[in-house]
């Protein structure tokens, strides 16, 4: 089934269209023809015999972005000069800089920023190291740190390929929570190697944001890392997907009246993210998920288990479920996708219980089309910006890391991650809450401030707070 068209793959071409009468409309009919979605048009300069015009149009991939090229090349009297990729002309010379906070336009300037002044302020610090929270960047920094190993829906694509990605999380991090944010991608694979790197740089930032690492070795490096650094550490891929996935839930279970408690879940997809997911869900009072792998069910005692898929076996699927997915969905709840497009049938899916649940998270093409199961189900959630209820991790780690670093935090768990779960899903009023309203929009400010503020609390509750942050910061206490 066709993707819906996307800016994501847009591209504006450039024509050269002759000055008559319906020329315009036949370019229009081209674009048509190939399905595509003309935007903005912009004229360009006017000739007594040409017009040159911009047509920005967005296609649904890369194959079909060419059919709207070839279709309007073929329209007679219409020259193409040249065609831009606009997601291509966004990343040139990278999205992200570093600019200055204070000007430096005088020897005064100069002498405060740096020599001689700074020394008095190195001193202060060198006296009291925990003084870097206010005197330097420290306080309002993350380092998203990345070996390129599981990027998006691509793989192993190495660190160079990686920094897209990243650039674009900082940029995340500074548009929704004011947080600077620096792309570290690592050319090593090694366990250890990242661990002793991050540990290295770690003086420098307020907190350690793990994206796009494979497991096993993510579950490793971040369990390390938080037990040997004293800053918040997070690992996106796991616990951000978690705590949108909860915080949909919880709406979801609420607009079709049923406890947490007495939800079936079957999840697909038994990796980070997926096993992340389980355990909050677990620590929200659900009781029976059954996970599910290209093999079929996790239990207790199943053969050629080992590693973290051994635990999860162990502490799920209380009826020890031995099938498939697709068995596994008949008389189930809610469906959770973390895997891949065609991981569990549309007939599947209906045989699901009444006001089913499902969150079909591939990105960018769905376990299973929302096309073919709508009217199926209650609530369709998707990875996806072009539907209803995207589950984006973007709703999470900008308001986690505002919170854990206004409050000091000296590490991100899971009563924090619930309290993000809880913040965000309280966005949403009894009175908006509907199937196609489950989960706030990634641009509703007021997403970051709940997030923030619960994340604090639960931080100063759980005593891994080094601050009040419902307090101001007295400027005296930097000359004590």
């Amino acid at each position: 089934m066709a993707r819906n068209p996307s800016a994501s793959y847009s591209l504006t071409m450039r024509l050269e269209i002759p000055s008559e009468a319906g020329s315009f409309a036949l370019v229009a009919a081209a674009v048509a023809v190939a399905e595509g979605d003309m935007g903005a048009i912009d004229l360009v300069r006017v000739s007594k015999d040409h017009t040159v015009r911009d047509i920005t149009v967005s296609a649904s991939d890369s194959e079909h972005g060419q059919r709207i090229i070839d279709e309007v090349r073929a329209v007679p009297g219409v020259t193409l000069v040249n065609v831009s990729d606009r997601t291509f002309l966004m990343h040139l010379g990278g999205k992200i800089e570093v600019s200055n906070k204070v000007p430096i336009k005088t020897r005064d300037d100069l002498s405060m920023a740096y020599t001689p002044g700074v020394a008095r302020v190195c001193m202060a610090i060198a006296a009291d190291v925990e003084k870097a929270r206010t005197l330097t960047i420290k306080q309002n920094t993350v380092a998203v740190v990345t070996d390129g190993t599981a990027v998006l829906g691509l793989g192993d694509i190495g660190p160079e390929a990686a920094m897209p990605v990243m650039e674009g999380k900082a940029m995340l991090f500074k548009e929704f929570a004011g947080i600077d944010a620096w792309p570290l991608a690592l050319n090593t694979k090694d366990t250890d190697e990242i661990i002793a790197i991050v540990k290295a740089i770690a003086p420098g930032f307020g907190g350690i944001n793990l994206e796009d690492i494979a497991a096993p070795r993510c579950f490793e490096i971040e369990g390390r890392l938080r037990q040997e650094l004293e800053i918040p550490v997070f690992h996106d891929d796991q616990h951000g997907t978690a705590v949108v996935v909860l915080a949909g839930l919880l709406n979801s279970a609420k607009l079709v009246q049923k406890r947490m408690d007495e939800l079936k879940v079957v999840l697909v997809g038994v990796g980070a993210a997926g096993v992340a997911v389980s355990k909050l869900l677990l620590r929200a009072g659900v009781t029976d998920i059954v996970g599910c792998d290209r093999e079929g069910s996790l239990y207790t005692g199943k053969k050629g288990l080992v590693g973290i898929k051994k635990w999860y076996a162990k502490h799920t699927n209380p009826r020890c479920f031995n099938g498939s997915a697709e068995e596994a969905l008949r008389g189930a709840d809610v469906f959770l996708g973390l895997s891949g497009p065609g991981a569990v049938s549309a007939d599947a899916i209906r045989t699901m219980a009444d006001d089913a649940i499902v969150f079909a998270m591939a990105n960018p093409d769905p376990e299973v089309p929302p096309e073919e199961i709508q009217g199926d189900v209650r609530v369709i959630a998707t990875g996806r910006s072009d539907y209803p209820n995207q589950i984006n991790n973007v709703l999470c780690f900008p308001g986690m890391f505002r919170g854990a670093l206004n409050a000091h935090a000296t590490t991100i768990n899971e009563e924090m991650n619930m309290a993000a779960a809880r913040a965000i899903a309280s966005v949403i009023s009894e009175d908006e809450l509907s199937e196609e309203y489950v989960i706030p929009s990634v641009f509703n400010k007021a997403v970051v401030e709940h997030v923030a503020e619960a994340v604090a609390e639960a931080a100063l509750a759980t005593g891994v707070a080094r601050k009040d942050a419902t307090h101001s910061h007295d400027v005296t206490e930097i000359y004590r």
